[in-house]
């Protein structure tokens, strides 16, 4: 295969693109395994950046990152993945919706505590968190009407934070969600679905990069699906494990995607619900050393 561009064919066959980024992901901190289903995305944006540099092939393109460093910075934008859509993984948010929030409002109570804190990392175009909020709003809410859920929801794309302010999607990314929800919380306009502003609220999107600043903890649901543990290399999945666990209120959960898991040696977890790779954080861990940035000042 050879990945066409602008109305013609690069010179950029499929083997190539995959040898390429099995040389150029690892100077990113980014594992190929986690790449190879959707790298037609990845290959399709490299052959654009060709195109504009002007240079014949892939092996080109190697020279000129080796010259040109700052390159590596709109490289790794190439290789930013936006796949989401509501209710994603519906096992996920129906254990959610059932088991995990009612927990966790029902901790917040006994505790006093008026708030539940959740953080969604890696959230595109708000896809999750919303979710997160209908389920809390459209179900939980009506068993803790005294406890509030506040949703940080963060992404490195500045692209996709504005689709997520916007909070309007096509009807593709809604059809997991049950009908009368979207009845309920949407508005339909030609074909477009926007949420309606009272299910916005409580949510804060912020732009940041997972590899180099987190936000503030204590949380006591942190959702991180579909990105550290799928595209990180193991070294920075080992890190991020860490630092999400600093960052977990004891008792607090980690949710993963359904094809991840934790890093092998991780500690400070236990499986809550292993099918759909849900961990809870045991009694607080020892402090970390302070390997890179992200913790050492959290954001």
């Amino acid at each position: 295969m050879k990945w066409r561009c602008d109305g013609f064919y690069t010179l950029m066959r499929d083997d190539e693109c995959v040898l390429f980024l099995q040389w150029a992901l690892p100077k990113l901190g980014a594992d190929w395994r986690g790449f190879r289903k959707v790298r037609g995305q990845v290959c399709k944006r490299v052959a654009r950046r060709l195109k504009s540099l002007g240079l014949p092939d892939v092996s080109a393109y190697r020279g000129y990152l080796e010259t040109h460093v700052d390159e590596w910075t709109l490289l790794d934008e190439l290789c930013w993945i936006p796949i989401s859509r509501f209710y994603r993984d519906r096992a996920v948010f129906d254990y959610l919706q059932r088991t995990l929030l009612p927990q966790l409002a029902e901790a917040a109570r006994l505790k006093g505590a008026q708030q539940v804190r959740a953080w969604s990392a890696g959230c595109a175009a708000g896809e999750e968190p919303y979710t997160l909020n209908l389920l809390w709003r459209l179900s939980v809410q009506r068993q803790f009407p005294d406890v509030e859920l506040r949703i940080l929801a963060t992404d490195i794309d500045p692209q996709q934070l504005d689709r997520a302010h916007s909070a309007c999607f096509s009807r593709g990314s809604l059809k997991e969600l049950p009908k009368e929800w979207i009845e309920i919380a949407f508005d339909e306009n030609d074909g477009r679905y926007s949420l309606r502003p009272g299910y916005r609220q409580a949510i804060e999107l912020r732009q940041q990069d997972l590899r180099s600043e987190l936000p503030d903890g204590p949380f006591s649901l942190i959702m991180c699906r579909n990105l550290a543990f799928t595209y990180f290399d193991q070294s920075l999945q080992r890190e991020t494990a860490a630092a999400l666990r600093q960052r977990l209120a004891p008792g607090g959960s980690l949710v993963l995607g359904r094809h991840e898991a934790l890093p092998a040696g991780t500690s400070g977890f236990k499986d809550l619900e292993p099918r759909s790779r849900i961990y809870r954080a045991n009694a607080c861990p020892k402090e970390m050393s302070p390997a890179r940035q992200l913790h050492e000042e959290p954001k």
